[in-house]
C-alpha cells in the first residue's frame, strides 16, 4: 500500500494489489486446501465490512480505532472514478477529525460557505451556511471522492487491527445463529470467511443486498443530468452557484462548484428525453460548456457522466447479523449533498454500538437502535431530497408557475427565499425520538436537545501538561461516553463532585469534562483566586469566549451526558448520580429500545379559517382582484395569482389555516367536463 508521500496528485490513478489472505492458506480452514472453498475457520472475525468506499472505510477505521479487529473487503482495486461525491459537510469533517484524517481533507479541499441563486440572467439572492464564528470546521469543503477515499485508505493502513483486502468479492452469504458465513471470490478461487457481524456498504446497486433477496423502495425521478469535470483557471469564487432557467440552458437548471486542482464541477439538467450516450460525447458537452463559460474560455474536459437518481431506502437496515449502511441502505438525489454525508454518519452511529455489543457491555438490542435511528435520518434526508427535486424539476405547468413565482418574489422579499429549494444542504439529523434519549426534567434554551449532535466551541486546556493550550471542544468529546459539566470560577458543589467521581463504577467508562467560565481580568487589588472545586481525574477546559455556555445553555452546575458519537442523550441542571446511571443504562439499550414518536410542539388552540363575512368592502375587493389582472395574458395572470397566494400565505403564517383554505378551495372546483356540448344541453335547475 502506498504511503501518503507516494500518492500521486490525482489520487484517482491509484491502484492496489490483490493479496492472498490467511483464510486462503493451508490448514487455516478445516479441509486443509488453499484456494478452494471449505468449511469456515473455527474462530469468526468480530466484524467484516463489505465495500471500501467512504462509508465502508469510515466504519472500518472507527472500529479499528476502538480496538475491534476488522476485515474490509472490496471487489475492485481502484478508487472512485471522477469527482462523484464532492461536498463534505461540517459534521462529516468533524467525524473525519476523530478518525484521524480530517486535517488532511480540509487542507486539500476547497472551503466554502456562501451560495448564490440565479433565475434567468439575474442573481436572486445569496446565503451563508456558517454565519457565526467560533467553529473549527467550515460549513463545507469541496473535494473529489477519489481524494477522500485515498486519504481514508492511507489512514486504514496505519491501523494494525484493520485488514483491507482488494479484489475479494462476496459471492455468497448465509446467516447462522451466532455468525455470518461469507463466500469470498478472488483471482485464486473462493474461500469462506465467518464474522460475528457484517456491515454492508457496497453502494447503491449493492450486490450483497441482491444476494440476500432484499430491495429498496422509493421513487425514481424521470430526469437526466450531465456532470462535467472541467480543468480551467477561472475567476469564479469558491461558492455554490445555482441557476434556474438560465439563457445557456433554457427551461433547465445548472450547478457550478469549484474543486481542488483547478477543476470545476458543472451539472447540467438535460430532461428525461435526453439520450445518455449522445450527451456524453464531447461534441454535445463542449457547446454547453462554452454557452456557460464564453466562446473564448480555455478549459480541458476531465470527466463526464450522465445520471438519473432515486430517493429510496430499504425497509429495514438490520437483517439479523447483517447491517446495511450508506447507499446500500438508502439513496437520495445529489441536491443537498446528503448521500455521502449521511452515509458517514451511519458509520459513526454503528461503530460504537458494535464495539459495546461485541465486548458484552451492551445487549444485542442496541444494534436495533442503529437501524431505527438511521432509518429515521434516511426518511428525513429523502423528504428533503424529494422536495428539492420537485422544486428544481417541476413536474407540471402549475408547479412551474409556483416555482417561478417564488423565485421572482425572492429577489425582494426574504420570506420567499425560505421557499427557494435548490437543495436543502446536509445537516445532521436530530434523533429526538430515539429510545436512547432521556427526556428533559428542566427547561433549556438552544439547539442542544437530546438527540442533537454536539456543537463545537473554542476552549483552553487547564491544569495538565497542555496547560494554556488553545483548541476546540469536540476533540475532548466522543469515542466513549462523556459527562460534560459547566462550572463557574468556584467549581462544583462537593455533592456534584462525588456523584461524578462515582461514575467509575458505571457499566462502561464515562469521561468527565469540566468547562469553567473564563477567568476575570486580574487587578493589583484582587485577591489570589482559589482553585475551583472539581472532580478528581476530570479534564478541565476554559470556555474562552463563553460560546460553549451559550450554545449549550450551560448554567453553572448543568450536566450533559454525551454518547460516543457526540450526540446528546441526556441533560440536567444539577448532577445526580442515580439519574446519570439510569440515563447511561438507557443509552446502552438496557432499558428500552422501542422507537417512539418524535416529541411534538406544545399544543396550542387550533386556529380556524374565517369563512363568515369578513370583508369591510367586498365590492372593492372583487374589483381590485379584477384590476390586478387587467391587460395581463393568461400566463401573466397565472403568475400574478401564484405570487398573490404566496404573499397572503406568508401574511397568514399559520399552516393549519392555510390547509383549511386549500381544502375548501379544491372542494369548490367543478368537476371536469368531458364534452362541453353535452354540458350545454343540461337544463338550468329552477329553485322550488
Amino acid at each position: 500500500m502506498e504511503t501518503p508521500a507516494q500518492a500521486s496528485e490525482n489520487d484517482a490513478a491509484r491502484t492496489f494489489a490483490y493479496r492472498r489472505c490467511a483464510e486462503q492458506q493451508p490448514d487455516v480452514q478445516t479441509g486443509g486446501q488453499s484456494g478452494g472453498q471449505s468449511d469456515v475457520q473455527a474462530t469468526p472475525r468480530p466484524v467484516v465490512v463489505i465495500g471500501a468506499g467512504p462509508v465502508g472505510l469510515a466504519t472500518a477505521i472507527d472500529l479499528a480505532q476502538q480496538q475491534v479487529p476488522v476485515v474490509l473487503l472490496d471487489d475492485d482495486c481502484t478508487l472512485a472514478s471522477g469527482s462523484r461525491a464532492i461536498c463534505f459537510a461540517k459534521r462529516t469533517l468533524e467525524i473525519f477529525d476523530r478518525l484521524g484524517c480530517g486535517e488532511r481533507l480540509v487542507d486539500k479541499g476547497v472551503r466554502w460557505h456562501v451560495g448564490r441563486v440565479f433565475f434567468d440572467r439575474e442573481q436572486v439572492y445569496s446565503f451563508d451556511l456558517l454565519p457565526e464564528s467560533g467553529h473549527h470546521r467550515p460549513a463545507f469543503i469541496n473535494l473529489q471522492q477519489y481524494y477522500v477515499e485515498g486519504y481514508l485508505v492511507d489512514r486504514a493502513g496505519e491501523l494494525p487491527g484493520l485488514e483491507l483486502r482488494w479484489r475479494h468479492r462476496v459471492s455468497g452469504l448465509r446467516q447462522q445463529a451466532d455468525q455470518v458465513v461469507l463466500t469470498v471470490s478472488t483471482p485464486d478461487g473462493d474461500y469462506a470467511l465467518a464474522a460475528r457481524y457484517v456491515v454492508v456498504a457496497d453502494g447503491a446497486r449493492s450486490p450483497v443486498r441482491q444476494l440476500m433477496g432484499l430491495q429498496s423502495q422509493g421513487r425514481t425521478f424521470r430526469d437526466r443530468f450531465l456532470i462535467a469535470d472541467v480543468r480551467m483557471a477561472a475567476g469564479f469564487p469558491a461558492e455554490r452557484w445555482f441557476w434556474f432557467d438560465p439563457p445557456f440552458n433554457r427551461n433547465q437548471s445548472v450547478l457550478l462548484h469549484r474543486q481542488p486542482d483547478n477543476i470545476w464541477r458543472i451539472d447540467f439538467q438535460l430532461g428525461w428525453d435526453a439520450d445518455p450516450e449522445q450527451e456524453r460525447q464531447p461534441e454535445r458537452v463542449l457547446p454547453r460548456l462554452r454557452a456557460l463559460l464564453g466562446p473564448d474560455a480555455q478549459f480541458e474536459l476531465v470527466w463526464v457522466s450522465v445520471y438519473t437518481f432515486s430517493c429510496q431506502r430499504m425497509e429495514r437496515f438490520r437483517h439479523g447479523r447483517v447491517l446495511f449502511a450508506g447507499d446500500a441502505a438508502h439513496r437520495v438525489s445529489p441536491f443537498g449533498a446528503r448521500g455521502a454525508n449521511s452515509g458517514v454518519q451511519d458509520a459513526e452511529n454503528l461503530a460504537w454500538k458494535l464495539r459495546l455489543v461485541l465486548a458484552g457491555l451492551a445487549p444485542d438490542a442496541l444494534l436495533d437502535t442503529y437501524a431505527s435511528e438511521r432509518e429515521y435520518a434516511a426518511d428525513e434526508n429523502i423528504l428533503h431530497s424529494t422536495r428539492s427535486t420537485d422544486f428544481i424539476t417541476p413536474k407540471s405547468a402549475t408547479s412551474r408557475v409556483f416555482r417561478d413565482a417564488v423565485l421572482r418574489l425572492a429577489r425582494q422579499h426574504p420570506f420567499a427565499r425560505q421557499l427557494v429549494n435548490s437543495g436543502r444542504l446536509s445537516t445532521p439529523t436530530v434523533l429526538a425520538p430515539s429510545p436512547l434519549n432521556t427526556p428533559d426534567t428542566a427547561p433549556f434554551a438552544g439547539a442542544m436537545v437530546p438527540g442533537a449532535v454536539c456543537a463545537d466551541a473554542p476552549v483552553r486546556v487547564v491544569g495538565s501538561k497542555a496547560q494554556g493550550e488553545e483548541g476546540w471542544l469536540l476533540p475532548h468529546l466522543g469515542n466513549g461516553f462523556t459527562a460534560l459539566v459547566f462550572a463557574d470560577a468556584r467549581g462544583l458543589s462537593p455533592a456534584a463532585c462525588t456523584a461524578l467521581e462515582r461514575l467509575g463504577a458505571a457499566p462502561v467508562p464515562v469521561k468527565v469534562v469540566c468547562l469553567i467560565s473564563p477567568a476575570p481580568p486580574e487587578s493589583p487589588a484582587s485577591p489570589m483566586p482559589c482553585a475551583p472545586t472539581l472532580p478528581r481525574g476530570s479534564v478541565v477546559l476554559e470556555d474562552i469566549d463563553g460560546l460553549a455556555a451559550r450554545r449549550y445553555d450551560g448554567q453553572p452546575g448543568t450536566c450533559y451526558l454525551l454518547r460516543p458519537d457526540q450526540h446528546v442523550c441526556a441533560r440536567w441542571r444539577q448532577v445526580e448520580h442515580d439519574a446519570l446511571l439510569t440515563a447511561l443504562r438507557r443509552a446502552l439499550g438496557m432499558i428500552d429500545v422501542q422507537w417512539r414518536a418524535a416529541p411534538g410542539e406544545p399544543q396550542r388552540q387550533a386556529a380556524q379559517l374565517v369563512t363568515d363575512p369578513n370583508l369591510a368592502q367586498p365590492d372593492d375587493v372583487y374589483a381590485s382582484l379584477l384590476e390586478m389582472h387587467r391587460d395581463l395574458s393568461d400566463a401573466q395572470s397565472q403568475a400574478a395569482n401564484a405570487q398573490l397566494i404566496l404573499l397572503l400565505a406568508n401574511h397568514i403564517g399559520d399552516t393549519a389555516v392555510l390547509r383549511q383554505a386549500m381544502a375548501l378551495a379544491r372542494a369548490a372546483v367543478p368537476p371536469a367536463v368531458a364534452d362541453p356540448q353535452a354540458d350545454a344541453a343540461v337544463p338550468i335547475p329552477v329553485p322550488a
